[in-house]
């Protein structure tokens, strides 16, 4: 016997071979790793026939109130527009609120919405009753009445709305209406007319619709106020404050 075949490694050799053999393996294997699965779907993507999907069309753009260059520039023009430009609302337009009141009042009472109930006169129901009481205690002479919105809606989304351009609509209409003061009831106001949301809801601005600044106090919405006594109380002091 030679002396590799004597030496200690080649008997471990030749032990791992019989043992190997004995088990009946007697091919090599490699343990890279095979992507079986991708090919398998690859495969299968390729025997399947095309899907044609058409391709996604973007609704156009609404721009609230329509091309501005149609915009009325006098206030007689615009109780008319508001109840009849297609843009400004989606619903029947039988159910649209005209503002009422003359311009250059010493005060503006600017609503979210018209109440549910009302049809040719805005704030006609329980708020417009609660407002009343209001403005005969405080002694305004003049006031003018608008609502942000041109009919009652259950749930307007105010975010898509502001995209869409109300908030420019809102202040062409509070220039045509030209009041001394605005008086604003309801937090979803605030951002049409340029308010930081961060800040606070009650917070007095200087506001400048296309023309002079004007003061403006912006007070929780009336339905919340009549159920909440503590808040009627709170607006009240508020004006004093704000009224000198």
């Amino acid at each position: 016997m030679s002396f590799a075949a004597e030496s200690p490694l080649a008997r471990q050799v030749a032990g791992a071979l019989d043992w190997w053999r004995t088990a009946g393996v007697d091919l090599a294997f490699t343990d890279e790793p095979q992507a079986w699965i991708v090919e398998e779907q690859q495969a299968l993507a390729a025997s399947q026939p095309a899907v044609f999907r058409p391709p996604v069309r973007e609704e156009p753009r609404i721009q609230v109130g329509g091309a501005r260059e149609a915009w009325p520039q006098s206030h007689g023009d615009f109780a008319a527009w508001w109840l009849g430009e297609p843009s400004l609302d989606q619903g029947p337009p039988d159910r649209r609120v005209p503002p009422r009141g003359v311009p250059g009042a010493a005060l503006l009472v600017l609503v979210e919405q018209p109440e549910e109930m009302d049809q040719a006169t805005l704030l006609s129901g329980p708020d417009g009753a609660l407002l009343n009481a209001f403005l005969d205690a405080s002694g305004v002479d003049s006031v003018y009445f608008a609502s942000v919105l041109p009919r009652h809606m259950p749930h307007p989304d105010w975010a898509t709305l502001a995209e869409h351009g109300l908030g420019e609509v809102l202040r062409h209409h509070l220039s045509l209406a030209s009041p001394q003061r605005i008086l604003a009831f309801g937090g979803n106001i605030l951002p049409l007319l340029g308010h930081d949301p961060a800040k606070s809801p009650e917070t007095l601005l200087q506001i400048n619709p296309e023309g002079p600044q004007v003061a403006t106090m912006v007070a929780r919405d009336l339905a919340a106020m009549r159920a909440r006594p503590a808040w009627k109380a709170a607006l009240w002091r508020r004006w004093l404050d704000w009224t000198g």
